[in-house]
């Protein structure tokens, strides 16, 4: 390689780091121009410049403490940022960095870097060196060579490569960790002038250093990476897309942008498992200007990094990946991207977050007159390999957090999502274009833990352990968790609720027709003596929230305090909500609405992720749930929800039999929606509903149109081999589906083959 190219790849690294040339006075830069230039103005202020300093910021010592260390680092880049951004207000000291700058204290915190130690490695050898070798990128012609040679040594003893973790060379980095990994032996590679480490950082995204098992360009069958449903995994049984998984897809794009055109330029035939992932694994959970927090593990309890900054995230990586992605997926991303961006703009505007380099992308986007923006998604998403299920609707979407012995009910560590215990229990989400901020808004801090929305609880007093014994996780003994999905848009998701420490059992089932979900639950029992309850909602109000909550048409009192028997309710509306209907009566519902406070301190205490903020926030909530009382025998539930309805609608439906619960039993749960001409029904063991039976656990869903009926069928529990399915109407054979064999006539027998198909849903068309 000409030694020229490394000048060119260094310069292409500084370009996507900062953003390249800008216009600084362009009022579309100025939340990112305003945050850089406020920050590096404290950091400069607070920085110890002394002759005789031990740390960087007295705030940060000693720098031995792996925050400290890493903190230390990640300041100094932003420093470095503020130096390389075009800004009229950026001080003199941040725009003309001295010597002492950018030698003495890097050298300071430097010191401790000498001999790996598992003490000051962090995040596994990844955030200090990452920061440092983007700092001196943008710092290179004011980097002594002596200095730099001696930075790249230690970064090199860190990390020497992308797969193996130095304090545990038992470990093989996966995921996000990988692709950070990769950026930074990339950067080295360029910094140090080496081919070989272009090379080792191209290798390691594509595994080949260990026969391709820990590739990013591959589907994996378990553990972390991306599953061909769209399922992605990290810490091996966490659905992460947010977080990590937004990290990994802006890592590896920064990777192999940055080694495009080199000695280690990408050229793994296996990349467009990546590019399917943008809209696999990451669109369905954008809601607009926001990533949903189903699929954010213990990071939901983050104060510095929510919904909002998560969707500006996988945008910014979206995006750099675009720009050497093949047109066929830039073109269908910039329409999403378009989409998205116009939508939120009035409340959640994307250059309000996001950085020069994802504000300068995302404006060429908007001002390209042939990207259309693509409307919002209208589909219905039953994700096995991580348990979710995601309904998408013009106005409102939804979405579900189950888990099961394969998928961590919740995962807390690092001091983190300190009362993360029921997230993974069948929690709903309802995100309202209305509403948009409603789990931004201090909803985490100030929920109430033993009642979020679709849970079944027993109330027993719970213990944060986290804090104490590091990472903590829990796998449920339930196998059954998942669903089945038919023409992408109605689901059937059922959970076999085992209970953490609890002699607590549930049969719970979900079913998302177009403009309503049914929950249903059976079998509710326990034996400890405690209250169990089922949440129906839990609804963040605001500050000041008054939303008008109605019971069979009657106005109920606004003010916090207002707590009611509902055991009469057919129906419940709750203004800018929707609807709630009962089918099979309400006995047991219980109504509040209070005002509750929290910190997020009380839930996040994390040394580098926002942990010590004791700001108490109150928040109005309104609440429903079933009391189903002390160890209950066998207990049930039924409602519906119908998102974004009003009083009217929601009365229509409550006094009409559209929707149908067919069963609600241990055996099978069913519902009817006549008319869209859908039966759907989990059978937990053989039985019938509606006309409908099966022979073995499985969950399926029928519609019978005027030409043609379609059956999906999917196995959550993964136990079943051969399932028969009997249908209530005549059919005579089978166009189209794998794995289907019909005996045809009035009653007609289905036979499914189920084994080995890991609780993915089959699909077959039958003709009458």
């Amino acid at each position: 390689m000409n030694p020229l190219d490394f000048d060119r790849l260094r310069l292409r690294a500084a370009e996507l780091f900062v953003g390249g040339e800008i216009h600084p006075d362009d009022p579309e830069y100025a939340p990112a121009i305003s945050r850089i230039s406020s920050e590096s103005a404290v950091l400069w202020e607070t920085m110890d410049r002394s002759e005789g300093r031990t740390a960087a910021w007295p705030d940060l010592a000693p720098v031995s403490s792996a925050s400290n260390f890493n903190n230390s680092y990640r300041q100094l880049y932003r420093l470095a940022t503020a130096w390389a951004t075009p800004a009229p207000s950026s001080t003199a000291a941040t725009r003309s960095p001295t010597r002492s700058w950018t030698r003495s204290p890097c050298s300071t915190t430097a010191a401790t870097t000498r001999t790996p130690r598992r003490s000051t490695t962090g995040t596994g050898g990844r955030s200090a060196p990452s920061a440092l070798l983007k700092t001196y990128v943008l710092l290179y012609d004011r980097i002594p060579a002596e200095r730099l040679a001696d930075y790249l040594a230690a970064v090199g003893r860190w990390c020497p490569d992308a797969d193996m973790r130095v304090v545990n060379p038992n470990i093989h980095e996966t995921g996000a960790n990988r692709a950070d990994k990769a950026v930074i032996v990339a950067l080295h590679g360029i910094l140090a002038r080496d081919e070989d480490k272009l090379r080792r950082a191209r290798d390691d995204l594509s595994g080949t250093v260990d026969e391709g098992r820990h590739s990013l360009f591959q589907y994996v069958t378990e553990g972390d990476g991306f599953y061909r449903d769209g399922s992605l995994i990290q810490h091996d049984d966490v659905p992460y897309a947010a977080a990590y998984g937004t990290t990994l897809l802006s890592s590896t794009s920064m990777a192999v942008s940055l080694l495009a055109g080199s000695a280690g330029e990408v050229v793994d035939e296996d990349v467009p498992v990546l590019y399917d992932a943008v809209e696999a694994s990451f669109a369905p959970f954008m809601e607009d200007g926001l990533f949903m927090d189903c699929v954010y593990g213990r990071g939901v309890s983050r104060p510095l990094q929510r919904d909002f900054h998560n969707g500006t995230g996988f945008v910014t990586a979206a995006t750099l990946l675009a720009v050497g992605a093949p047109a066929a997926y830039r073109d269908r991303w910039n329409a999403l991207v378009k989409g998205w961006v116009q939508r939120s703009h009035e409340t959640l505007p994307f250059a309000a977050e996001a950085g020069i380099p994802g504000i300068s992308r995302v404006k060429a986007i908007l001002a390209d007159d042939a990207v259309e923006p693509a409307p919002r998604a209208v589909s219905t998403h039953v994700f096995a390999d991580m348990d979710r299920a995601v309904a998408r609707r013009e106005g409102w979407s939804w979405a579900l957090s189950m888990s099961s012995n394969r998928v961590a009910a919740y995962e807390m560590g690092n001091w983190e999502n300190l009362r993360g215990w029921y997230l993974g229990d069948g929690m709903t989400y309802l995100y309202l274009p209305g509403d948009p901020v409603h789990y931004s808004d201090e909803f985490w801090p100030t929920a109430d833990p033993y009642r979020l929305p679709g849970t079944t609880v027993d109330t027993r007093e719970r213990e944060v352990t986290a804090d104490e014994e590091g990472m903590v996780k829990l796998l449920p003994e339930n196998a059954v968790a998942g669903g089945a999905v038919l023409d992408d848009m109605h689901a059937a998701a059922a959970m076999d609720l085992v209970a953490d420490g609890s002699t607590l059992r549930a049969k719970k089932s979900w079913f998302t027709l177009h403009d309503a979900v049914v929950a249903l639950g059976a079998g509710v029992t326990a034996a400890d003596g405690r209250t169990v309850e089922t949440t129906v909602e839990h609804r963040n109000l605001g500050e000041d929230g008054d939303a008008i909550l109605s019971v069979n048409g009657d106005e109920q009192p606004a003010e916090p305090g207002w707590s009611a028997d509902l055991d009469d309710a057919r129906w419940i509306h709750l203004d800018g909500v929707g609807g709630y209907v009962f089918p099979q009566g309400a006995t047991g519902l219980r109504g509040l609405r209070e005002t509750r406070e929290g910190a997020w301190n009380d839930i996040e205490q994390g040394p580098t992720t926002g942990g010590g903020d004791t700001t108490v926030h109150t928040r109005r909530y309104a609440t429903l749930w079933f009391d189903h009382g002390a160890s209950p025998t066998g207990a049930t539930y039924a409602y519906i929800l119908v998102p974004g309805a009003d009083a009217a609608a929601t009365a229509t439906l409550a006094g009409g039999d559209r929707i149908k619960i067919l069963a609600n039993t241990p055996t099978v749960q069913a519902v009817e929606d006549t008319d869209a001409g859908i039966t759907a029904a989990h059978f937990w063991e053989a039985g019938d509903a509606g006309g409908l039976t099966c022979d073995a656990p499985a969950t399926v869903l029928v519609r019978q149109g005027e030409d043609t009926a379609v059956v999906a069928v999917a196995d959550p529990g993964r136990s079943t081999g051969t399932a028969v399915i009997e249908l209530p109407f005549a059919a005579s054979e089978v166009l189209e589906g794998d794995g289907f064999e019909l005996e045809p006539g009035d009653r007609p027998r289905l036979t499914v083959d189920l084994a080995d198909t890991g609780g993915q849903t089959l699909t077959a068309t039958l003709g009458y």
